[in-house]
């Protein structure tokens, strides 16, 4: 699927952008389904917290910025299914981390419309710790994105610098898992702007983060995540709950146990 100049491009930048992963037929699919998922079973709130918002966003705004999302679309829609366990997609993320690949999660980011929620740059590990890197999030994009509308944006090559510390406490209490915006500043990010049908795909330690969206359409991506199953999860989204295999086999190592049938 992938060429050997792209799979060295993901390695040494931390992201790749994989142009018309999906046909036209497909995105109509998951967008019909994607509507019927935001009537039913979508939820919208302020987002993510902490100090980093007062410096992303003015104070009117900060109070009126809401995030619309929803975990796991692959459980409430066929067509979602399909997407995330496409033949080619999932050959691409065996291109990048070998041949057992493992679905993790979904999740869907919906930036409303003239205050949509921007995202400081943070590391996704920090959301789901994984012994190591052998993970990669795909950005599925059902909007074509541009700063406009808060395309993603990545700190190219800090995948490599491994684990960084994230702020999770502050003088107000918890807040959401953020680096430290004095020391990581969206200013220094490259941005990757996409077409409707295209994925980016990028390394879970590759920090990154978006801009609002003030334009008056909302802008919809859903984060795919996928790893290799001997990648062991220490903490966070999705713990302890195995993912289906859509590429290989599932080895056992030690003492492994078949899965329960027990809750």
């Amino acid at each position: 699927m992938l060429t050997e100049q792209q799979v060295h491009e993901f390695w040494d930048k931390g992201y790749l952008r994989i142009p018309r992963a999906f046909s036209p037929e497909e995105m109509d699919a998951i967008e019909r389904d994607l509507d019927f998922l935001l009537d039913q079973w979508a939820e919208t709130s302020m987002g993510w917290t902490g100090p980093w918002r007062r410096v992303y966003m003015d104070a009117d705004t900060e109070k009126r910025s809401q995030l619309t999302h929803l975990h796991d679309l692959h459980f409430y829609s066929e067509a979602w299914r399909r997407a995330v366990t496409q033949d080619a997609l999932t050959e691409a993320m065996a291109d990048l981390i070998g041949p057992n690949v493992e679905l993790h999660h979904t999740t869907l980011h919906i930036k409303p419309p003239e205050t949509g929620h921007p995202f400081p740059l943070h590391q996704d590990n920090a959301f789901y710790e994984h012994v190591n890197d052998k993970y990669i999030d795909v950005l599925v994009h059902l909007d074509d994105t541009r700063h406009e509308n808060g395309e993603i944006r990545f700190l190219e090559g800090s995948h490599k610098r491994g684990y960084l510390p994230h702020v999770t406490e502050t003088p107000e209490g918890p807040c959401s898992p953020h680096l430290p915006t004095d020391q990581y500043r969206i200013e220094d990010t490259v941005p990757v702007p996409a077409k409707r049908g295209d994925v980016v795909c990028f390394n879970v330690l590759t920090a990154h983060g978006s801009h609002i969206n003030r334009t008056d359409k909302m802008r919809r991506l859903v984060r795919v995540g996928y790893r290799d199953p001997q990648n062991r999860q220490i903490s966070g989204q999705s713990f302890g709950r195995p993912g289906i295999m859509v590429r290989g086999l599932r080895a056992r190592n030690g003492k492994d146990k078949p899965f329960s049938t027990e809750e």
